[in-house]
């Protein structure tokens, strides 16, 4: 049986790896790839290797009045800007700042890893099943002398079970097959933060290595680049239940009451959903993000929608997400989550300024505005047909 995944706002997956600034050139509003092994073979030939390696060795950027020529002939593949106004927020960007995450991709293109897909229903399922019992539990452990480096795994452990033993095992996902090189866009992605002035809270945005500026001087923030699946990108993948799993004595063996179904899984996920748009929403609203509140509502409508279709959810996954999308419950306005986040000093300052947690969240360009949260996809089973009695 098949799956489908359908980008609602710009998605990145990463593979770990990134497009340094020596690595590509800027031309005609979009990032140009050098074939390096090809500029090499040429330049092998003639007296220009050693100050092109010179360059490489030194420079944050290449120089394009003296290799620009590479961009045009030499390009391995081109991924357009979002919007041509980016090309000027990239040249006033110093080098460091330059690097580019790219999509995970094969030798036949981009393509969408099995693993996110189910890490971020991981994440729905452990949502659905934590009580106030679980918390408590969390919450006792971290009383001790000395905090544990895991906190909530055996809480996990006891809810959705361990690695050998999950209830996760109940169904299978592959890999997408891999989509045309021509749904991927070099977005421009700025770090809103809130700040208090006179008592109140203001949006601003963050600059690199700290501090951050007011929002009518988000021009001056630290701008990120990222190679994204464009809305309405859709990857197509199998999956596949283990009906082994749902033999009532293989149940008994794992220690299982019931199977989780993989229509379960998409009524958990679209609970979760629900609960992550209400957070975004409210931190637009205090921010004062217009543009990205009404596209969270509409986020909101359309997970409405998935939920009158047989199989489908809305998922936040991939690079962007932030905390929220990779907690087992984002809601971190309970006493007891705040409690448990005030001994961890990574947080402890965060926590005690009494503002949202986090106060942060990426937020993709459009246009020169800020529009969207990244990540947020539809996910589609095609579920089997009911047998006949």
């Amino acid at each position: 049986m098949r799956y489908s995944v359908t980008c609602l706002t710009p998605t990145l997956v990463g593979d770990g790896k990134k497009l340094s600034p020596i690595d590509y050139m800027v031309w005609k509003d979009q990032v140009n790839v050098l074939d390096q092994h090809r500029i090499f073979k040429l330049l092998a030939k003639g007296p220009r290797l050693e100050s092109y390696l010179a360059q490489l060795r030194k420079a944050d950027k290449l120089d394009f009045a003296s290799w620009g020529g590479f961009a045009q002939n030499f390009a391995d593949r081109r991924i357009p800007f979002e919007h041509p106004s980016l090309t000027a927020f990239w040249n006033a960007q110093r080098g460091e700042g330059l690097f580019i995450p790219t999509f995970c991709a094969g030798p036949k293109g981009p393509y969408l890893p099995a693993s996110a897909l189910r890490g971020a229903v991981h994440t729905a399922l452990m949502f659905s099943l934590w009580s106030d019992q679980t918390w408590r539990r969390i919450s006792e452990k971290c009383q001790a002398d000395r905090l544990p480096r895991f906190p909530a795994q055996p809480a996990e452990e006891s809810t959705v079970g361990a690695p050998g033993t999950s209830r996760m095992r109940s169904f299978a996902l592959a890999d997408s097959t891999p989509v045309d090189r021509g749904n991927m866009k070099i977005f421009l992605i700025r770090v809103a933060t809130l700040l208090t002035r006179g008592g109140k809270i203001e949006l601003g945005w963050k600059q690199s290595p700290k501090g951050s500026v007011e929002a009518r001087r988000v021009d001056e923030s630290t701008a990120l680049f990222c190679e994204m699946a464009d809305v309405g990108t859709r990857f197509e993948g199998e999956w596949f239940e283990r009906s082994l799993l749902q033999q009532p004595e293989v149940l008994k063996a794992l220690g299982w009451r019931e199977s989780i179904s993989v229509q379960n899984l998409v009524a958990t996920a679209n609970a979760w959903s629900e609960k992550l748009l209400e957070l975004h929403r409210q931190y637009a609203a205090s921010a004062g993000l217009r543009l990205l509140d009404q596209n969270l509502e509409s986020l909101q409508n359309q997970l409405a929608e998935a939920r009158n279709r047989p199989g489908t959810c809305l998922l936040c996954l991939g690079w962007g997400g932030g905390f929220l999308s990779k907690a087992a419950n984002p809601n971190t306005d309970l006493e007891n989550y705040r409690k448990i986040l005030r001994l961890f000093p990574s947080y402890t300052k965060a926590i005690q300024t009494g503002l949202p947690f986090p106060k942060t969240r990426r937020i993709v360009f459009l246009g020169g505005l800020p529009a969207w949260i990244p990540g947020w996809v539809r996910l589609q089973f095609d579920l089997p047909e009911p047998r006949s009695s």
